[in-house]
């Protein structure tokens, strides 16, 4: 095990990988350390799904960002991520969601984004086997240049590409402790040797407040269980990822025809509970055949569980702690973190290796939780 690094990033997901990437790019001797492995947690189990769509400016700018990375990440890493762009439609449900859609659409719009509102028709234009009746949706807004990514494959291909650049990966390899000398972090201290480094960067997902506790820095991050559930494969028969946030559900179909989503369990759960629901199963079943009658009869393969890492206000935690120098937050994204990894990335980057940000990221502190905090209110589940 290498002695030493310019950076320490705790935890391989989505985020760890592309950080490690984003500063190797930038000449930074780079250790990535994972208690299990690449995208082993809620990477490996998220949806897929890449979103714009957002009620806070902050989210709506780092998924724009986003999605102009991921249109040319390709070409950038050398890989396929099967990154394709089918659109989020988001039912809209009576008029107080009209009223916050149309208020989301005004900012959306704002800042660049072509989204707009349709009514009960246009969504079975979009979405055939959609039933407007079934939905109790009275509209829906529609971004076309939302759409997928393979979370396994974006994540390997940062990894690969910042390998290539120099970075090191030290996989079944767990943080214990680190050392700290006048409010400095000297060193990583793991289960297979001692890393010296003055930045260690809390990549940890939704064992961030463990990790940030052994820095003795309290967070207010809480994992809560979520469950996801992919069916046999069909033929294509729509390409947008179909979501409300009033029944909690989200759908897609994937590039081998399956169909993926969740749904918020009714026996979800604050803490680090892996035990899949029979509940989870009767609920889901129960709303895509709502919404998509036309998938009632097909047969469910698998389903699974992981974690959000949320906060408070279902924004991420991201920058420099300014009461351990060195100590790095990059964590907290709700269920998030994987569409707006690309431009999150970066932006670290620049801040460690102390270039201009390309957007500010003052308001993503955690010092934010002293004072009154804007809620995201377009969040699933």
């Amino acid at each position: 095990m290498k002695d030493k690094a310019d950076v320490v990033i705790i935890g391989a997901g989505i985020n760890g990988c592309a950080l490690a990437y984003e500063l190797s790019k930038r000449g930074k001797d780079v250790v990535v350390i994972d208690k299990k492995h690449i995208a082993a947690g809620a990477t490996g189990r998220c949806g897929a799904g890449v979103r714009q769509q957002w009620s806070t400016r902050e989210n709506a700018l780092l998924a724009k960002k986003s999605v102009e990375i991921f249109e040319r990440l390709n070409d950038e890493l050398d890989a396929d991520i099967d990154f394709r762009q089918g659109g989020y439609l988001i039912a809209i449900h009576n008029e107080e969601d009209m009223m916050q859609a149309k208020k989301n659409v005004e900012m959306q719009r704002s800042i660049g984004l072509p989204v707009r509102i349709i009514d009960r028709d246009e969504i079975k234009e979009i979405v055939p086997i959609l039933d407007p009746d079934g939905m109790e949706a009275i509209g829906a807004t529609f971004c076309p240049t939302d759409g997928h990514a393979d979370p396994f494959k974006t994540a390997y291909a940062y990894a690969n590409a910042a390998m290539k650049l120099g970075a090191t990966f030290y996989r079944f390899t767990e943080a214990k402790k680190f050392k700290i000398e006048d409010g400095k972090i000297k060193s990583v201290i793991t289960s297979k040797g001692e890393i010296k480094t003055g930045v260690v960067v809390n990549a940890a997902g939704a064992w961030s407040s463990k990790i940030a506790k052994m820095a003795g820095l309290e967070i207010p991050n809480k994992p809560v269980r979520k469950e996801a559930m992919v069916t046999e494969p069909i033929k294509r028969i729509f390409d947008a990822m179909v979501i409300s946030f009033r029944h909690g559900i989200y759908f897609s179909q994937m590039s081998h025809g399956q169909i993926l989503g969740g749904i918020p369990s009714p026996e979800e759960k604050i803490g680090y509970y892996t035990e899949p629901t029979f509940s989870f199963l009767q609920r889901m079943a129960y709303m895509l055949g709502r919404y998509a009658p036309a998938l009632k009869q097909i047969n469910i393969m698998r389903q699974w569980t992981g974690f959000y890492d949320v906060t408070p206000d279902a924004l991420p935690i991201l920058g420099f702690d300014a009461r351990l120098k060195g100590f790095v937050h990059c964590h907290g994204f709700s269920g998030h973190g994987f569409m707006i990894a690309p431009m999150v990335a970066r932006l670290l980057a620049q801040l460690i290796t102390g270039e201009k940000l390309d957007l500010p990221i003052d308001r993503l502190s955690v010092d934010r939780f002293k004072g009154k905090v804007v809620k995201e209110k377009s969040v699933v589940g």
